[in-house]
């Protein structure tokens, strides 16, 4: 009988340690989650400024405005 309790005993606490472990790594995928859309965003916003980019330089070498005398977005 003792050999029991002692066997349940052991499965509750292992029970308890995997329940931590998975609320544990739900929260770091929760991060990780939201990392990625973030990361996402921020390549798709990176990949329209090299379009334009891309545009301005095709227009300037095609006789449109000179993006020697344009102003940075800064100034």
């Amino acid at each position: 009988m003792a050999n029991q309790t002692s066997d349940i005993e052991d499965l509750q606490s292992r029970l308890a340690f995997q329940e931590d472990t998975i609320a544990s790594l739900d929260k770091i995928v929760a991060t990780q989650d939201r990392a990625i859309s973030d990361l996402t965003k921020q390549i798709t916003h990176l990949n329209e400024q090299i379009k334009e980019l891309r545009e301005a330089v095709r227009s300037s070498q095609s006789g449109g405005f000179n993006l020697v005398d344009e102003r940075p977005p800064h100034y």
